[in-house]
């Protein structure tokens, strides 16, 4: 799991670097999902030590579950976007609904992964 807790965090960075670009670099709120991915990156990168890894991987899926709290939001946002209607500040709309997908597929993954290392030690 911390390869895949690496790895998603590569992808909040380039998403929050991304949007950040997008908007033109004027909007700051637009570098959560950098600062979301430097935080899963670092977890990552501390969970190699055996003795850290569950309490980090258990802090980044509940991380997960804070970043797809926040972003679930947009998702019919970006339907009525794809639809052809108007919503304000569409680059943000795309952004979060993207946030959204990779925090449910990690938080997934991370469940997933917890219950099959409880199956292991049984």
């Amino acid at each position: 799991m911390p390869r895949t807790t690496s790895i998603f965090g590569f992808l909040f960075l380039i998403l929050g670097l991304g949007g950040y670009a997008a908007t033109g670099a004027e909007s700051l709120t637009a570098l959560i999902p950098a600062l979301v991915g430097l935080l899963f990156l670092l977890a990552g990168w501390l969970a190699q030590k055996e003795t850290m890894r569950k309490h980090l991987m258990h802090g980044t899926v509940a991380l997960g579950v804070l970043a797809l709290l926040g972003t679930v939001r947009s998702i019919p946002k970006l339907f009525m976007l794809a639809g052809g209607g108007d919503v304000e500040r569409p680059a943000a709309v795309v952004s979060q609904a993207v946030m959204a997908a990779l925090a449910l597929a990690y938080v997934a993954l991370g469940v997933k992964s917890f219950v099959d290392a409880r199956r292991s030690r049984a």
